[in-house]
């Protein structure tokens, strides 16, 4: 499966994934939007072969299949999710 990965110029770390290189039409217009003026990364072939640094590769086929994008949110690191703790 053929996948074109952008970022954003809004939301650092955030990338989105889509079948067809500048192809942003099953992309809902407010997660566009959101992340601004979009920038190629890269193209590359999926497969279940293939491992990505961020993502679950069956996963991100699936969306794409279904939804036709998957949006990437960086991971949270342990001093935010301490930061988002309620005092007990």
């Amino acid at each position: 499966m053929q996948c074109s990965i952008y970022k954003g110029t809004k939301k650092i770390g955030h990338y989105l994934y889509i079948e067809k290189r500048d192809d942003f039409s099953r992309v809902p217009q407010a997660l566009v939007d959101m992340l601004g003026q979009l920038e190629l990364v890269i193209s590359l072939e999926l497969s279940a072969k293939r491992q990505l640094a961020q993502a679950n590769v069956n996963d991100v086929m699936q969306q794409l299949t279904e939804q036709g994008y998957y949006f990437q949110i960086p991971p949270r690191t342990g001093e935010e999710l301490l930061s988002q703790r309620t005092p007990g």
